[in-house]
């Protein structure tokens, strides 16, 4: 019995590194391939452009939540004009890159994976070798880019409208003056120290979500199932992947703060 586990964690490791190996080679294919800037604005206005909608929408009601939830916190220990920064700052650091990130892999990433993987179920990418065309750099490089540029442009918007949000609640509903949510703001958020690495953020997990989706979608079986069965993973993959970037991220970025 205790053979048979042993066996199982050893092929389960061997997979592992194997699959690991397979998708930095992608990546490294992916990344240095030619691509035209025509085919990455079509694959980032798909990609991109149609995840807006969610992303204005989560955002708006999770910067009410965060001013209802930071303004009675607050009030407790008469702090209410720290409101608008503790909405920037939760906002601006982890909640815009992640949450956005999250979403992204959910809607986007999913996508990706079933089209990648429908496209070989019916031969597509078979094709394309066979006519000599390199299905990653035709077909994988421009949805990677639009990944990579989306993600930090869609946290950008995250965060706006998050922020936005935060006003609404603590100046227009619970009557905090918006001269103090707005100047003690920007005097607490730092472009170089809190707003440049968020957006460092957004672009590692834009890269690591179109690795997975792409990954993912490239290897595996060619049948409904398979595909299925792949998009599951990418879901899966990419959250976890997110939220450890996340906390390997914020423990170097914001070590010194």
């Amino acid at each position: 019995m205790i053979i048979k586990q042993i066996q199982k964690l050893g092929h389960g490791s061997i997979k592992a590194t194997n699959d690991i190996g397979q998708a930095m080679i992608l990546s490294l294919e992916t990344f240095f391939g030619r691509v035209k800037i025509r085919q990455i604005l079509q694959q980032t206005y798909t990609i991109g452009v149609n995840s807006v909608l969610i992303i204005l929408v989560s955002g708006l009601f999770i910067g009410f939540v965060l001013a209802l939830q930071g303004f009675y916190t607050l009030a407790k220990f008469s702090a209410e004009s720290g409101l608008g920064p503790m909405v920037a700052l939760s906002v601006i650091r982890e909640l815009g890159p992640v949450v956005t990130a999250l979403l992204f892999a959910g809607r986007a990433g999913s996508a990706l994976t079933s089209e990648v993987g429908l496209m070989k179920a019916t031969e597509q990418l078979a094709s394309l070798n066979m006519m000599g065309v390199d299905p990653i750099r035709f077909i994988l490089a421009p949805r990677f880019w639009a990944c990579v540029i989306s993600v930090p442009v869609l946290n950008l918007f995250f965060c706006s409208i998050a922020i936005f949000g935060g006003y609404l609640i603590g100046v227009q509903l619970l009557g905090l003056y918006d001269g103090t949510f707005w100047g003690n703001m920007q005097s607490s958020v730092l472009f170089d120290q809190d707003v440049l690495n968020g957006v460092i953020k957004s672009v590692v997990f834009g890269f690591g979500i179109a690795i997975i989706a792409l990954y993912q979608g490239f290897t595996c079986e060619a049948n409904s199932a398979g595909i299925a069965k792949a998009t599951t993973k990418t879901v899966v993959y990419a959250s976890l992947a997110i939220l450890g970037l996340d906390f390997l991220m914020t423990a170097l970025m914001f070590k010194g703060i």
